[in-house]
């Protein structure tokens, strides 16, 4: 058949897209030594020669394969070693056993990235325009896929190296800001219908759980301009927030107690003076800079504290039309939030920097429709007993992000780049 010149374009930009988008999960581990490449300290990370890996597997499997019925596995034992969760797929080694896969070595690992990749290439440029569009829509989401993982690599990297008594630095040194106050100021949110989400029909990239787009009820409310800080936190903790059961939800309560908690995940206290742990190692508490690794329980406690709540995602998806998408991303090669600047219209940092946690519970969209041909355990399994976030952070992926994003954790995780803003209610 004819090829359009089209057809040649866009294949070209995505293939060009995806090969960035491999170099760049690469480059993000060239300051990790050979023995980090194993490293996982809790049920909540993986190692990042898994990430590598498991990556690689999607492309293999969901592309590869379905392209060629008669196609031959790298080795076939990746399948079981790289497979996350896909039961329709296979069998799976579970997550906390990932990190006593010292064979395949690292080095075969790059080995398996790099002609997994050619492969894809190489195929890909021998499609027909009909059927690079039938296998498209699975391609563009393995390539959002691997950017999650991006940002997965530099949670779980930086929560392995925590547990060493060296804290080690992943990357340069972080300079800490002169200290000053930032005005916040309350916006109203008005009542009425707000359109939520992704329509179906849009040729945009969203993921399932981002459609239907449909009308939601919001009722008048307030939110703040700002993220809440590390100084409105570190008051929180001095005033006894840790010790009022009444602030905390019951589940929250004895997970606290259980799990001795007494600040933000990365702060250690000397003497008088906090300190938290970076990706550029240890450093003093920057108060101005948005606090960061707090868990649901947390930010609700803190939330009830100031008299206030956390917003609906509906509040603050709504909120978030209000404002460029200008922000602190992975591409800022940052890896941890700033302090606010003066750059906004209403809403500070609400794009990028930090997750925002959400009252919202994690569950489908009007008219939701799960992903097909193997993938729809992709996101469907998870919508239970876990609360949305929004806006993106400082490790996020600036192309692979969108305001419709709903991301999403159970309520005692903090290991993520997730921080706080407050929402009123209007009597």
């Amino acid at each position: 058949m004819a090829y359009t010149r089209d057809y040649y374009s866009e294949l070209d930009s995505t293939l060009n897209w995806f090969q960035t988008v491999r170099r760049t999960t690469e480059e993000l581990c060239r300051p990790l030594q050979d023995e980090d490449y194993l490293l996982s300290v809790t049920q909540d990370t993986s190692p990042p020669k898994w990430h590598l890996a498991h990556t690689t597997w999607f492309f293999e499997h969901f592309i590869l394969k379905r392209l060629d019925r008669k196609y031959e596995p790298y080795r076939s034992e990746f399948s079981l070693l790289f497979n996350s969760y896909y039961r329709r797929v296979g069998l799976f080694i579970e997550k906390d056993k990932r990190n006593v896969l010292s064979r395949p070595s690292t080095k075969e690992i790059y080995q398996y990235r790099r002609v997994i990749t050619n492969r894809v290439v190489d195929k890909l440029h021998t499609l027909t325009e009909k059927a690079f569009s039938e296998i498209f829509d699975a391609f563009e989401l393995g390539i959002h896929h691997e950017q999650q993982h991006q940002e997965l690599l530099l949670m779980d990297i930086k929560r392995n190296f925590y547990e060493n008594p060296l804290k080690p630095k992943f990357t340069g040194e972080h300079t800490v800001s002169v200290y000053q106050t930032m005005e916040r100021s309350w916006h109203n949110i008005p009542s009425g219908l707000s359109q939520i989400g992704v329509s179906k029909k849009s040729t945009d990239f969203a993921f399932d759980n981002e459609m239907d787009v449909h009308n939601q009820w919001i009722e008048s409310c307030m939110l703040s301009s700002h993220l809440v800080s590390n100084d409105e936190y570190a008051s929180f903790i001095e005033q006894g927030g840790y010790d009022n059961s009444l602030l905390w939800h019951a589940d929250g309560w004895e997970l606290k107690k259980r799990e001795n908690w007494s600040a933000p995940l990365y702060w250690e206290r000397d003497g008088n003076k906090w300190w938290v742990y970076t990706l550029s190692g240890m450093i003093p508490l920057d108060l101005t800079t948005p606090v960061s690794h707090v868990s649901f329980y947390e930010a609700s406690a803190f939330a009830k504290w100031k008299g206030a709540r956390l917003p609906t995602e509906f509040e603050w998806e709504t909120a978030a039309k209000a404002e460029q998408i200008e922000g602190s991303f992975l591409e800022d090669r940052q890896y941890g939030p700033n302090p606010p600047q003066n750059d906004h219209h209403q809403f500070s940092q609400i794009h990028g920097t930090l997750w925002e946690w959400t009252l919202s519970a994690y569950l489908p969209y009007p008219r939701y429709e799960k992903y097909q041909r193997g993938l729809g355990e992709y996101n469907e399994r998870f919508m239970v007993n876990q609360f949305v976030m929004r806006g993106g952070s400082c490790n996020t992926p600036k192309t692979h992000y969108r305001p419709t994003y709903r991301n999403f954790y159970y309520p005692h995780m903090r290991w993520q780049f997730g921080g706080i803003r407050l929402a009123r209610d209007l009597v």
